[in-house]
């Protein structure tokens, strides 16, 4: 847990962070580029501002860290997220959503000397029963809640049909690879930056902006963020409780999985006549 912020230090920060925040829906739910690079340039011009001459002081520069976010919007941004199967679609996305992660991170490291993203993959403290009766629940509430949502809603519709072993694979890989690049960018690129100039509630809101804006345009729309949202936000309240990277990609990977079997149920019915609806 991060300390708590004198409010002289948190309040003046937050406009910057807002506007950088707000560059994501702009980006991937109004799909307007131009107005994600003036909120990018917007907040960060605010954040330097402030700074002025600190911004290449010892410790957390606010300047720095939301150049960091801007770096990894600006190169997921580049592409169009709408899902698609085949090889030059796959190829794009690995290359756009790792960059997005790996060169934060590079400049953070090697430019900026500082270590502001870190991938804490284990915590060497094993799952408790808490820990453990979760993953059951996400399980049990992603079969009783995602059919509904993605077939009453239509919106298995944003994904292509999948009606080959080959496509099905190649959603399966799809869905998984990009639940764990979730947790890599949201949670500990984008969180653990803004936790270190806000308290946990307020950054944990500000990375649900982001999370819930890219899960938009990949799809999850409709009254998608009424899922969203709250899963966005219990990812960053898990994530300050474990610590763990390895639970928040097993949690998400497990609701991942129910997403997978669901477009599969919802493009071929009676394939998988698991589910309720």
């Amino acid at each position: 847990m991060n300390d708590v912020r004198s409010a002289t230090a948190v309040w003046p920060g937050i406009a910057p962070a807002i506007l950088v925040c707000a560059a994501a829906p702009a980006f991937f739910v109004l799909e307007i580029p131009w107005l994600g690079w003036a909120l990018l340039a917007l907040g960060i011009a605010a954040a330097w501002w402030m700074e002025r001459g600190r911004v290449r002081a010892p410790g957390p520069s606010l300047t720095r860290d939301l150049s960091l976010i801007a770096i990894g919007l600006l190169i997921v941004s580049v592409i169009p997220l709408a899902a698609e199967l085949d090889n030059l679609a796959m190829l794009r996305f690995t290359l756009a959503l790792g960059g997005a992660v790996a060169v934060p991170y590079v400049v953070s490291r090697y430019l900026y000397r500082d270590r502001a993203i870190g991938f804490p993959w284990r915590t060497h403290r094993r799952w408790g029963r808490l820990q453990w009766g979760w993953l059951v629940a996400v399980l049990l509430l992603g079969w009783l809640i995602l059919p509904f949502y993605f077939i009453t809603s239509g919106v298995y519709q944003n994904w292509p049909v999948v009606d080959t072993p080959d496509l099905i694979a190649r959603l399966f890989v799809g869905v998984g690879a990009v639940g764990i690049w979730d947790e890599l960018f949201f949670i500990c690129t984008v969180f653990a930056l803004l936790r270190r100039h806000f308290p946990d509630a307020l950054a944990n809101v500000l990375q649900a902006i982001v999370f819930v804006s890219f899960l938009w345009e990949l799809g999850y729309r409709e009254w998608g963020p009424l899922l969203t949202i709250p899963f966005a936000l219990l990812q960053g309240f898990i994530f300050l409780r474990t610590h763990s990277l390895a639970y928040v990609v097993t949690v998400h990977l497990l609701f991942d999985a129910v997403v997978f079997a669901v477009l599969v149920h919802a493009h071929n019915p009676g394939l998988l006549p698991i589910f309720l609806v």
